[in-house]
């Protein structure tokens, strides 16, 4: 497994393990699940306090067996700010938050924090006071965002003095948003329309890191788009090229995703152990130039 550099922070896997479902496994197949993922070279697990209902975590660590002999093989992430009926990234519950996912997890630190997703009433400085308790206690080493544009990173960084490193957002084959606006700059066409505010340059050019989530799925949770029947032209490109690598279609569908220049690193949440596998040889695989436009163009894209 090839490693990128985390928001310069450090070092981790190209694909990361999500595990917001391994409440649908038995503690044996969660055992099985992780030790696959470390085996292939999956260093980064992502979590968030609302997966499961806390569970997630909670079964994360028996699967393990959590104790400090083997807590520095791994980063843990996890996310906190999504409350029943709404979003909360007051100082009280971030603390509160992450108190019960460092219980829930059995350790003593989280290598990274994200606030998940963006709350409407945030209040910056409420933001960087938990952050600094947080990062002064020991009980989180870095900090970073999900589903945030480049202003509400900024009004953000107003008051955070720590470096936000990662930014999760939903990415795919299917879901590619942030660059069809900028192949489709000045075009009165429908793929021009800047949704997100140039995030993926902005992430660039700041050093956070972009974590795809929902990789294989198009819309918003509508399905997944390989093997789908809806898709046949984006399915015929991606098995040409995953018969000719000697690989599955999960592979190219992630290898497509650590194609570009941003080092990006996917958020894989699948629960099968052999799935996993086939996952991981994507990043073995770099597609050339030609190939990833080409994936681009089969999902119904037009360049200019």
């Amino acid at each position: 497994m090839k490693k990128n550099s985390i928001g310069g922070a450090f070092p981790a896997s190209e694909i990361s393990l999500g595990c917001m479902r391994i409440t649908e496994l038995s503690k044996k197949d969660a055992e099985i699940l992780v030790n696959t993922a470390l085996e292939e070279g999956i260093d980064f697990f992502d979590h968030a306090d609302i997966y499961g209902g806390g569970k997630s975590e909670e079964l994360f660590a028996e699967a393990i067996d959590m104790r400090p002999s083997i807590r520095e093989r791994f980063i843990i992430q996890t996310k906190c700010g999504i409350r029943p009926g709404c979003f909360d990234f007051s100082k009280d519950h971030i603390l509160e938050a992450v108190d019960g996912s460092l219980k829930r997890l059995r350790t003593d630190y989280i290598d990274v924090l994200l606030l998940h997703r963006p709350d409407a009433l945030v209040e910056p400085e409420e933001v960087a006071e938990a952050f600094s308790i947080l990062q002064s206690s020991g009980k989180v080493r870095n900090f970073g965002v999900s589903n945030q544009n480049p202003m509400q990173i900024e009004l953000l960084k107003k008051s955070v003095s720590q470096k936000l490193i990662i930014n999760q957002l939903q990415f795919s084959i299917m879901h590619t948003g942030m660059v069809d606006a900028g192949i489709n700059v000045n075009m009165n066409v429908a793929g021009s329309f800047d949704r997100d505010g140039s995030i993926l340059d902005y992430c660039r050019l700041h050093d956070i890191t972009i974590q795809p989530w929902s990789p294989f799925q198009y819309g918003f949770f509508e399905g997944v788009f390989l093997n789908n029947d809806k898709f046949p032209q984006l399915n015929k490109t991606i098995d040409e090229l995953a018969e000719a690598k000697n690989v599955t279609n999960t592979a190219i569908a992630i290898a497509w995703l650590l194609r570009h220049p941003a080092g990006m690193q996917p958020i894989v949440g699948t629960t099968s152990a052999t799935r996993l596998k086939d996952i991981c040889k994507a990043s073995g695989i770099e597609l050339t130039r030609q190939e990833w436009y080409e994936i681009y163009r089969a999902a119904g894209n037009k360049l200019p």
